[in-house]
């Protein structure tokens, strides 16, 4: 499926893009607003996803998968934003995206044909855990340890802010195998390393502590709590990359708790905290060599950051066609509102943005399925990355001044997304981190 001419891969894009909004208009749209109040959608839209062969796009044949360019790839996650709109269901039902592929790279066969098929027949779920409550966007000083004993590993620390953590069955964890000391990461990578700082004393920080300590949570330590308010908090300091692995945890594990927390969106999504106490892990569930976990984080990085950027678009795009069909029937002062020449301009804004993201997805997809990944890459989806969150941004914007009162009230398309904008400017590195990546790859500094 990845040799193809461009006549088949125009069809390939039609009839996927085709498959993608028949799926997402009648069996998510109409139910968003409904799992958003009940906090998760059901477990069975991933067998359902998974039969029309969604949640395989990428991944090899021998495992159940589908093998796709990123051409085709991104026509799904685009369309699934865009007539789903919601990204609690795309985060949450994609989650495998990010904690399946070092799974599938790095894994023995053994462990592959054990963990991979299931989850991509939409029988398990898989997530991906590498921030800690000390710091997020410093990966090469995580914290959470796992010592070798005999056939296991031995983990302890904790995770937070988890995509699917709530009731994933494999968590992909990164932990820390080696004590191999850099006083920062590699200039590349243009991470940016948090001073330590006392957490506040405030209601907000008490309030975390509070819900953490809710029946069947898992304790969240103050400086944990200080880090879910956004703050930096735990630190002592960074140990260094070279010591870092990626273990795959089963979900069932004894010692593994989990702690749900609330978000601003994404309220059908399943965010976690994560502890591990003394959680053994057969040693075959090491992804690769140990020491070797950095490297393939900042690859996974890359693919997320695609995927992101697709999403973002097509989100702009829902904020679009809502508020231009709102604009087309809503009139006020004798004429429908895109008579007037203001709101009129507002949605050629929108197209503006969204075509160009539109260009830049394609351009960057076409290069990445011509093996054209350069030394410039990581830099070019960085900011790509950045270029599609902040087109989301203003259309989610633009898209509830339109809508005016209606805009504000839950239940409109401006409205969700809207809130679930800003996530995306964070999660996969945020926005001032991509920056100094473009920065650092384009010769700037």
């Amino acid at each position: 499926m990845t040799d193809m001419t461009d006549a088949e891969l125009r069809e390939a894009r039609t009839a996927l893009a085709d498959l993608v909004e028949r799926f997402a208009r009648t069996e998510i749209a109409p139910h968003v607003t409904e799992w958003d109040a009940a906090g998760e959608f059901p477990r069975a839209l991933y067998r359902r996803a998974a039969e029309l062969g969604l949640l395989g796009m990428g991944y090899p044949e021998e495992f159940g998968g589908t093998p796709a360019p990123h051409a085709l790839r991104m026509v799904m996650w685009r369309a699934l934003c865009r007539f789903g709109t919601s990204g609690g269901v795309q985060a949450s039902l994609l989650s495998h995206n990010i904690g399946l592929p070092p799974v599938a790279a790095l894994a023995s066969d053994a462990v592959k044909r054990e963990v991979v098929p299931p989850v991509l027949a939409g029988e398990k779920i898989a997530a991906l855990a590498i921030t800690e409550p000390g710091g997020g966007s410093d990966v090469a000083a995580v914290h959470t340890t796992a010592r070798r004993e005999g056939d296991e590993y031995v983990v302890d620390g904790e995770k937070i802010f988890i995509t699917s953590g709530m009731r994933a069955d494999w968590i992909t964890v990164a932990v820390r195998t080696g004590e191999i000391d850099a006083p920062t990461l590699p200039a590349a990578h243009g991470a940016l390393a948090l001073p330590a700082a006392e957490p506040p004393e405030s209601a907000p920080f008490r309030a975390v502590q509070a819900r953490a300590g809710e029946p069947g949570a898992a304790a969240l330590s103050p400086e944990g709590a200080a880090t879910t308010l956004g703050r930096p908090g735990g630190g002592g300091g960074v140990k260094g990359a070279g010591g870092i692995s990626l273990l795959l945890v089963p979900g069932d594990s004894k010692g593994l708790s989990r702690t749900r927390l609330d978000k601003m969106g994404w309220l059908c999504s399943d965010t976690a905290q994560l502890r591990f106490d003394g959680v053994r892990v057969p040693a075959r569930y090491l992804l690769g060599a140990e020491g070797a976990g950095f490297k393939a984080i900042m690859g996974n990085f890359n693919g997320e950051r695609f995927g992101i950027a697709a999403g973002a678009l097509g989100f702009a795009e829902a904020c679009y066609d809502e508020a231009l069909a709102w604009a087309q029937q809503r009139k006020t002062f004798g004429q429908a509102l895109v008579g007037h020449q203001v709101i009129r301009h507002k949605l050629v804004d929108m197209q503006q943005h969204i075509r160009a993201t539109a260009a830049w997805l394609e351009q960057l997809a076409a290069r990445a399925d011509a093996g054209d990944t350069g030394a410039d890459w990581v830099g070019e989806v960085a900011a790509l990355k950045n270029q599609a969150t902040q087109t989301l941004q203003f259309c989610a914007d633009a898209g509830v001044q339109i809508l005016g009162g209606m805009g504000y009230m839950r239940g409109t398309v401006c409205e969700r997304i809207y809130r679930e904008a800003k996530v995306i400017t964070i999660g996969g590195g945020t926005e001032e981190i991509m920056k100094e990546l473009a920065a650092r790859q384009w010769g700037i500094v």
